[in-house]
């Protein structure tokens, strides 16, 4: 392991520690639920022990540095090049310490954030994690998740969902001369081989006619039904009245109160 950062040759304060270092602590950290002050010890006390006489960062150091760590994932690889699987998921976080929620309460407001993950499709093993905000894209993460892998690791395949399907992605994926969808070749074929099969699947002519104008022209014409002669005296004894008299029915084309009474 290299303990010591190498020279970044930026301006301003070179980094002491390596990020391997920084991993190290943090490991010590997490897998005996220890405070950053007492994983400077205990890691102090490891160091002593194998006699090393490294310097070990302090606690300002680790959590300063903890948030922008690249973490190296360990691995044992598969037999020949790397096909890459990677999809998201979402995380939701409270946000407050267990003292502070009993204390005062938590708030109702939850933090989400996304992970992505990269798995080797041979070995299901986790090769690149990325964690950001829920307000972000999927695509713009593709970029760094390639970027996690080493450079002399040759990758045939990348697969991923719809949500990747950017013009980034592509050009990410093709300048680590992997293939992210069939070339254009392949479909091509691939559409060639299916078009007698799309053919018979089309509906033939012979079953399905379309009425034309002859067809049109030979169809009889269905006339209204004329009133019957029952409805016309109904409808004349209806205005009459018992003095003999009679009254003008209204014209058909008016419109009258009375005629929803009728």
């Amino acid at each position: 392991m290299t303990w010591r950062a190498p020279q970044t040759g930026k301006r301003g304060r070179q980094p002491s520690f390596s990020d391997a270092a920084i991993q190290t602590c943090l490991t010590m950290k997490v897998l005996f639920g220890l405070p950053l002050r007492q994983t400077t010890g205990f890691v102090q006390s490891l160091l002593k022990l194998v006699n090393l006489d490294w310097i070990v960062p302090g606690f300002s150091t680790l959590c300063h540095r903890q948030r922008t760590l690249n973490v190296a994932i360990a691995y044992r690889g598969g037999a020949g090049p790397l096909n890459l699987m990677i999809d998201s998921t979402g995380i939701k976080a409270d946000g407050e310490g267990e003292w502070n929620t009993r204390k005062h309460g938590g708030s109702k407001r939850r933090l989400w954030r996304k992970v992505h993950i990269g798995i080797d499709e041979e070995t299901l093993e986790p090769r690149a994690v990325e964690v950001i905000g829920s307000n972000i894209g999927d695509a713009p993460v593709l970029p760094k998740i390639l970027d996690q892998i080493a450079v002399d690791q040759q990758i045939s395949s990348v697969t991923a969902d719809g949500a990747y399907d950017t013009r980034t992605c592509h050009e990410a994926i093709a300048a680590r001369g992997a293939a992210g969808c069939p070339p254009a070749t392949q479909e091509r074929q691939t559409m060639e081989a299916d078009e007698p099969r799309c053919r018979r699947m089309q509906r033939s002519p012979a079953r399905f006619e379309v009425l034309g104008p002859s067809h049109l022209a030979t169809m009889e014409r269905v006339s209204p039904p004329e009133p019957r002669r029952e409805q016309e005296d109904l409808h004349q004894a209806a205005w009459s009245v018992t003095d003999g008299a009679r009254l003008r029915p209204p014209s058909r084309g008016a419109a009258s109160p009375h005629r929803r009474a009728e």
